[in-house]
């Protein structure tokens, strides 16, 4: 079978470099350099990408024997549809290890087509230390540092002009990304003593964005790969599987915006430009998560085992639609059809037929996260209406009839694990189970049985789960 090289497909590698990312995985792949092909190819964008290898050993080397080429599979259901496309990405232009080549990362600072900077390094790349004082020609440890030494070499090239500034658009899964980043360079520049002028310019000619990245990647199909390379016609061990689903929300000043063209959404983009991308993480959080959380103990006791399984089951799908547009939506502040349309798109996600998620892998530490994803979300509905959202409070009830049960062994917390291991040896009524669970403030940070009547809901919610099943309960909702 024929490698796959920018000579056995005829696409040479002559687009400028507009694009430094920091990180080779497969989410930037599958996400921001499939996004930025797509603006290549229908816009006209005309960006390559030069990636950077941000820790020692990575897949730089790998990556380069295919020319930076590779195959993603995009697949899904999109407005009711199934989708299963295979695109040959082709906007890596050139791959840079700077532990072995620190020339060639430096030199990036002083190419006048570079315009942005992208990456992913993980929630601890984005990260500070005082000891990290490299000498000359040496690399700093932490990506800030590594960044810090290359916008340093570029402001100094260009000495401080304007038109020299860089977009910063980090994809680290941390909130206020953007922010954190700026904030740990000019430490950098404060602990290397760097002049002042420097930092004038990294604070009113560069602009760095806060963003919120959604897109399930499952990286890799091992399983499939011998018929996709049948398919496609090369030897391609870099191929990417994604959702079809993508969210790319960007907050940050208007220069950024700019700085892309026009007319997204009309060649299937979905990049938001926003001044406060809070309400989209909270959208994000209660939608796809908290209904995530919700579904696990409700469709677990149902006996089911995959999130589709869940969503297709003729009484835990509805339940799963109800707690969505009757219990979350209302909750979140943006305009009603817009957080509709996110739930649609979320239920259609969870119907995928190419990914298999497990309910039980979704169910480690579910205490933590009932208390992140759903809570404040019941506390909203129980402000603007109350009352307590019913959905929400059975799939709590459910919760804990999964961690007292002797048919699953739900992983979490030591502390939980223990508090729940002496309720079950001396099991006492419901009654006093829903009291010492929700009154127990290390788990929600507060007592719960002073909210409304969550400790009569949930023990009479436990009481018929006991009596008459999950599904027949559920019914009676």
């Amino acid at each position: 079978m024929k490698a796959l090289t920018r000579d056995t497909v005829n696409k040479p590698a002559t687009l400028p470099i507009k694009v430094l990312q920091f990180g080779e995985g497969n989410f930037l792949r599958a996400f921001v350099d499939w996004a930025i092909d797509i603006l290549n190819e229908k816009k006209q964008f005309n960006a390559g990408i030069a990636v950077v290898q941000p820790i020692e050993h990575g897949m730089v080397d790998m990556i380069a024997k295919q020319d930076g080429l590779y195959h993603q599979m995009i697949r899904g259901i999109q407005k009711g549809k199934r989708v299963n496309d295979i695109r040959l990405n082709s906007s890596i232009q050139q791959l840079i290890n700077p532990f072995n080549d620190l020339q060639s990362y430096m030199e990036q600072a002083l190419n006048e087509d570079l315009q942005f900077i992208v990456s992913n390094t993980t929630e601890a790349g984005i990260t500070f230390q005082e000891n990290d004082l490299p000498g000359e020609n040496e690399l700093a440890r932490t990506f800030p540092g590594k960044l810090t030494q290359l916008v340093k070499a570029r402001y100094d090239h260009f000495s401080g002009s304007p038109g020299s500034g860089l977009i910063f658009i980090p994809c680290e899964l941390i909130e206020k990304n953007g922010e954190n980043l700026k904030k740990a360079m000019l430490a950098y520049a404060d602990l290397w003593k760097l002049e002042s002028g420097f930092k004038d310019w990294l604070e009113d000619h560069c602009y760095f964005a806060n963003t919120l990245v959604d897109r399930i990647v499952p990286g890799y199909p091992k399983d499939e790969i011998a018929e996709i390379q049948e398919k496609i016609g090369f030897s391609d061990q870099l191929v990417v599987a994604s959702e079809v689903f993508h969210l790319w929300v960007i907050e940050g000043p208007s220069q950024i915006k700019a700085a892309f063209p026009d007319g997204l959404e009309e060649i299937g983009l979905n990049i938001k430009f926003v001044k406060d991308l809070t309400p989209y993480r909270t959208q994000k959080v209660r939608i796809l998560n908290g209904s995530h959380t919700a579904m696990v103990p409700v469709g677990l006791l149902a006996g089911n085992e995959t999130v589709r399984e869940n969503v297709e089951d003729d009484i835990v799908g509805p339940f799963i639609l109800q707690t969505m547009y009757d219990e979350i939506v209302q909750t979140i502040d943006l305009p009603v059809n817009e957080v509709k349309q996110f739930a649609d798109e979320v239920l259609e996600r969870f119907k995928n037929p190419f990914i298999r998620h497990e309910l039980k892998s979704i169910a480690l530490n579910s205490i933590s996260k009932y208390k992140v994803r759903i809570l404040p979300t019941v506390k909203d509905y129980h402000r603007i209406n109350g009352a307590l959202p019913k959905r929400f409070i059975f799939a709590l009830a459910c919760l804990i009839e999964l961690y007292l049960s002797d048919d699953f062994k739900i992983n979490d917390d030591k502390e939980v694990e223990e508090f729940f291991g002496k309720l079950k040896s001396n099991r006492p009524a419901n009654t006093d189970v829903a009291k010492q669970v929700l009154s127990n403030k290390s788990f929600w940070g507060e007592d719960l049985t002073k909210l409304g009547d969550c400790q009569a809901m949930v023990t009479n919610y436990m009481n018929e789960i006991e009596e008459k099943g999950v599904l027949t309960s559920i019914k009676s909702l």
